[in-house]
Order: structure tokens, then C-alpha cells, then sequence
């Protein structure tokens, strides 16, 4: 495969990264313009930054992330859950990943372990933090492999049908 990892204007790109989003994770219509206005939001916060994945032009994975705040959203869900186990110091000099999405039909290739090990290898904070679908999935278990652990589980975001898991991770990340 002629997989290219590089910097992504993920402004410019939303529609094809949602795309690769919307099969990854299921979203319908409704979800993905939501979404598009979150993402636009986020690029242009301080210190955002995406990479992508491409195979023979075309957009097959991304990453997006930006240091942490706990102004932000996000932060303000899951404060409570990691203050709870005593982790919310997390929240404080790290870099959040926002997404990782791999196209189905190019998952367990290891891109998604290139984009967001690329990512945080070039984040200034000492620690990485993300939330994931809390079940056993490979999503997980990637995180798993790479030093996260679980700071917070059973995690209920506004409208969302699954809880989520809070995880954190020593930077630079563990390799195989």
C-alpha cells in the first residue's frame, strides 16, 4: 500500500475526514453536520493540529488533538469522573487526542497506531489523554499497547448512548 502520513488542513479536508468518521464509527447525517462545526471549532483553538493518512490520493485515516484545557467541553464532562479516582491532575499539561478514525477497510494495518504516535511526538506536554467507547474493542486495546491507561470508566457524555473510558498516557509513547 503507498500510505503517506503527513500534516492534514483539516478545515479544508472536514468533509472527507467525516467520511472516513461516519463509516468508521457509524454517524448518520444529523451527527456528521454537528460534527463539522466541532471540528472547525477545534482547529482553530491553540496548538490544534491534524494528520492524515492517504493511500493513492485518497484520505483513508486521521488523527486531530490539541493541548488540553479544562475550559474546554470535553474537560468539563469528564472532570468530575477523574476527580472521582482521583486522576483530574490529568487534565493539566496534556495533549488530548480529539479523534482517531481509520477508514473499515484499512483497520489493523497499524495506522492508526502511525497517526497517533506521529502526533504526540511532537507534542510539547508530557502526557497524553483521550476517551474511548468504554467496551473491549481493538481501539482500546491499541491504546492499551501503546501505555494508556484507564483513568476513569463508565464516563456519560450529553447524548451519547455508550459510556466512555478516560485514558492517559505517559508521552512519548510505548512502542512495540
Amino acid at each position: 500500500m503507498d500510505l503517506v502520513i503527513g500534516t492534514l488542513d483539516l478545515e479544508a479536508h472536514v468533509d472527507e475526514a467525516l467520511a472516513v468518521q461516519a463509516l468508521a464509527f457509524g454517524l448518520g447525517p444529523d451527527e456528521i453536520a454537528v460534527r463539522r462545526q466541532i471540528v472547525q471549532r477545534h482547529m482553530r483553538m491553540p496548538g490544534a493540529r491534524a494528520l492524515g493518512a492517504t493511500s493513492r490520493g485518497a484520505l483513508i485515516g486521521f488523527v486531530y488533538g490539541m493541548p488540553n484545557s479544562r475550559a474546554h467541553w470535553w474537560s468539563t464532562i469528564v472532570e468530575p469522573y477523574l476527580r472521582a479516582e482521583g486522576n483530574d491532575g490529568w487534565l493539566d499539561d496534556s495533549f488530548v487526542i480529539t479523534e482517531l478514525h481509520v477508514h473499515p477497510g484499512h483497520q489493523n494495518r497499524g495506522i492508526g497506531r502511525r497517526l497517533i504516535t506521529r502526533i504526540t511526538d511532537s507534542a510539547a506536554e508530557p502526557r497524553s489523554i483521550l476517551s474511548a467507547i468504554d467496551t473491549d474493542s481493538p481501539a482500546r486495546g491499541l491504546y492499551h499497547s501503546l501505555g494508556y491507561t484507564d483513568l476513569a470508566r463508565q464516563v456519560h457524555f450529553p447524548s451519547a448512548p455508550m459510556p466512555y473510558a478516560v485514558m492517559g498516557a505517559p508521552l512519548p509513547l510505548r512502542r512495540r
